[in-house]
């Protein structure tokens, strides 16, 4: 089946509307096909909506990225500082020149990436830093092994995202940088971010490890702070198993980000901070550059996909698809995100939910089932000997007592998400298995009791 035209001024009047619903005239109606009311659902024995497909696979394998790492093998050049010109180089220029930013270091992984950034600022011991609870813990891993303090913010519940009226009311006379997170590859509502950031003389390191390519208000996400930091994990719409990288524009910022990466190493040779060696190798940057030159075509394909997934929903008030703010021009769509509302499908819980659907032949994920204010590293903080000599005794309860996050905590119980980066890259028939799956078994609630 054609995928539906989706012009790009389009999807950017609909993006920034806060909802994807006005492509729904690309896709057939939300309640059209009537054999879905009333049907049994697959879970008590009736038949699937979808059987015997498969979807795009992912992380996507070819011979381009075969024959790169073949020929990175044969020529012995293994390491970035073995040639100036080799794959690490290559990549970080044409992985900057892709997001139109000046500079690009490569790193080892993401936490990695957001770990050396701290660094280059100076930020450590008795520093603070404000981000998201809602989050990989290696967000808050680049913090602590600064031996700087995380705090926490609650969310927006509806786009999933970092609220900057919690992060204000966090900073605090100790507070150095703001790093808001980009969760699901969507754009944080990063305009208020910076606002704030500029207010209070704070820095920000934009956490994009999860939006490559998404695009906010004319720019690229991790351009729009001095620093933005990405991931290239497996599952990442950019990958390569692990993997790294940091962007900006300031030359002596991103020169300093070298050196902490480069164990203290300038460029020069000269050995001259404390620092990691965080330096991504010469294999996972020949993966990587063997994707770039399709990248931006499967990004328009899951932009193109999720729009008319999104414009499929409309009329389901159970599933409520990510809000994105005013200014969003396009995601990554690394997680196709939903919050499920019980109060439409008769108080039934999530799990039950979740269960009839992937009877229906579409897997749906909690996704994050805790947030990090509710994991066991607080208590080890207050506790650590360590940092007990670095803040006081009163300032570690405060953080501990303030770890109260009821925005995130719902965020948790509602999610209900498709892992992207390959599904995503379907056609439209397989779109419409993920909606008509969703909405039969919103359309026969009734019988979710049953499960």
């Amino acid at each position: 089946m054609k995928q539906p035209d989706l012009t790009r001024r389009q999807f950017i009047a609909t993006a920034s509307a806060g909802t994807l619903a006005a492509v729904a005239s690309t896709a057939r109606p939300a309640c059209a096909d009537v054999t879905r009311k009333a049907a049994k659902l697959a879970i008590l024995g009736g038949e699937p909506v979808r059987q015997n497909k498969s979807w795009p696979e992912w992380p996507h394998v070819n011979d381009e990225i075969v024959d790169a790492v073949v020929k990175t093998t044969r020529s012995g050049i293994w390491c970035r500082i073995q040639a100036a010109n080799g794959t690490v180089p290559t990549f970080e220029k044409e992985y900057a020149r892709l997001l139109g930013s000046r500079f690009c270091v490569a790193t080892g992984s993401g936490t990695q990436a957001l770990h050396t950034c701290v660094e280059a600022l100076g930020i450590g011991p008795g520093d603070e830093v404000i981000t998201s609870p809602y989050t990989d813990p290696g967000t808050i891993a680049s913090i602590l092994s600064a031996r700087a303090l995380p705090v926490l913010a609650d969310l927006d519940p509806a786009s999933y995202q970092l609220d900057p009226g919690e992060v204000e009311k966090r900073i605090t006379e100790n507070t150095r940088a703001i790093m808001p997170v980009h969760m699901m590859g969507q754009p944080c509502h990063l305009e208020r971010i910076m606002a704030i950031a500029r207010k209070h003389n704070l820095a920000v390191i934009e956490d994009a490890a999860q939006a490559h390519l998404s695009e906010y208000q004319g720019k690229k996400l991790g351009t729009i702070a001095p620093l933005g930091c990405f991931s290239f994990q497996s599952s990442k719409t950019i990958a390569c198993g692990e993997g790294g990288a940091i962007v900006g524009d300031d030359e002596a910022l991103m020169d300093r980000c070298y050196t902490v990466h480069n164990h203290g190493t300038n460029r020069r040779g000269r050995t001259e901070l404390i620092g990691p060696k965080y330096r991504m190798n010469e294999f996972e940057a020949a993966v990587l550059l063997a994707q770039l030159a399709g990248a931006q075509e499967q990004f328009r394909r899951r932009n193109q996909n999720a729009a008319h997934l999104t414009a499929r929903l409309a009329g389901c008030p159970g599933i409520v698809p990510q809000k994105l703010y005013p200014g969003t021009a396009t995601g990554s769509f690394y997680l196709y995100a939903m919050s499920y509302k019980r109060e439409h499908f008769n108080q039934v819980d999530r799990a039950r939910f979740l269960k009839a659907v992937a009877a229906e032949g579409v897997s749906l994920s909690p996704y994050i089932e805790r947030g990090l204010h509710r994991e066991p590293w607080v208590d080890h903080i207050v506790n650590a000997k360590g940092y007990s000599k670095l803040y006081s005794a009163r300032r570690l309860r405060q953080f501990r007592d303030e770890m109260d996050c009821p925005n995130c905590d719902r965020v948790c119980e509602e999610m209900a998400m498709l892992w992207a980066s390959g599904p995503l890259l379907g056609t439209v028939s397989d779109m419409d298995d993920i909606a008509d799956a969703i909405l039969k078994v919103y359309e026969n609630r009734d019988q979710l009791e049953r499960v």
